[in-house]
């Protein structure tokens, strides 16, 4: 990477060992700031070399952890690049390899908000130029919600790569749990079909949710005999997911894999996920540090995505526009 092109890349405290690890892949170090807490619960983030006139990004994974709420984690962000708008930079790039509230896009309900935008709104009043994300739930939505370029990441070519060598010669049905993912199932499927040869079954499963319930029993699709891979965009409480592997066990399927890209894994439900035997295995990327603490044995996996983030740095450092849509491929 020459001179001019190098990137100033920050990565917030709870972010940092995703982001060295980008700025590994991109040959470079993550530039120095400051994060300091003070007694009330009030908080200052500031870079600490000038940064005027360069171009900047900031990579702050918005999901929940154990030491910070998804909301202390957006406020920081929001302030950091407030900051780094005012100390001169010349472009402002946020990176989330996870976007939090990017479920909440439409309104369900009277009266409901659509947090989505007001994110996206958020982000832009204190200063982001451009964001890039992985894999949110709805495509459609995330470009809506901004006014500003965005790069939405896409990690089924990371999955390809690394479920071709466990499925062998073995016949493969992607699943989608909802009808909502299928067009992710379906995408992932094509590129499976490239990379194996020979064309791998399609299955859905029905699922409607209300008053807080989650029900459907319709199963479309033969799994019998075959290797089942489950696919969906993120793993919260893992309901979703074992509504689908138990139709594909009693539908007689061989195995049953899962490829999750955000792997939240909450709760006592996450813990009943990874210990049940409807799985053989389950695979999510490090967008969400893996929890500490859950009985995963050898059955979770973790991709690294890094290597996505710094193609997409990449990118928009060489003119090209940061709007737009990028697979792992």
């Amino acid at each position: 990477m020459a001179a001019e092109d190098t990137p100033i890349l920050f990565a917030l405290s709870e972010s940092r060992a995703y982001g060295e690890r980008v700025a590994r892949r991109l040959g470079v170090l993550l530039t120095p700031h400051e994060e300091r807490g003070f007694e009330d619960g009030e908080h200052k983030t500031r870079p600490l070399d000038a940064i005027h006139g360069h171009e900047v990004f900031v990579i702050q994974s918005l999901h929940g952890d154990a030491t910070k709420s998804v909301n202390d984690k957006l406020c920081r962000l929001l302030f950091f690049i407030g900051a780094i708008r005012d100390a001169g930079a010349a472009r402002t790039t946020v990176v989330a390899p996870y976007l939090c509230y990017a479920r909440k896009d439409r309104k369900t309900q009277p009266y409901d908000p659509t947090t989505t935008r007001y994110v996206a709104q958020m982000l832009e009043a204190c200063g982001a130029d451009a964001v890039v994300t992985l894999d949110v739930h709805n495509i459609a939505a995330f470009q809506n919600a901004f006014r500003r370029p965005t790069m939405h990441l896409e990690a089924w070519a990371l999955f390809v790569e690394h479920f071709v060598p466990l499925v062998g010669d073995a016949q493969v049905v992607v699943v989608s749990p909802d009808i909502g993912g299928t067009k992710r199932a379906e995408q992932f499927r094509r590129g499976l079909a490239r990379a194996l040869g020979r064309e791998p079954g399609f299955a859905v499963q029905e699922k409607h949710r209300g008053g807080g319930v989650v029900a459907g029993d319709l199963f479309l699709g033969d799994v019998a005999g075959r290797v089942a891979i489950v696919i969906d965009d993120l793993v919260s409480t893992g309901g979703t997911l074992r509504r689908a592997a138990e139709r594909c066990r009693a539908g007689g399927a061989l195995a049953v894999f899962v490829a999750v890209t955000h792997g939240l894994l909450i709760g006592e439900g996450a813990a009943a996920l990874l210990s049940d035997p409807a799985f053989d295995r389950i695979v999510i990327t490090d967008t969400v540090e893996p929890r500490c603490g859950l009985p995963a044995g050898s059955k979770l996996e973790c991709i690294d995505t890094s290597g996505l983030v710094a193609d997409a740095i990449r990118t928009i450092l060489g003119g090209r526009p940061a709007s737009g849509s990028a697979s792992a491929a």
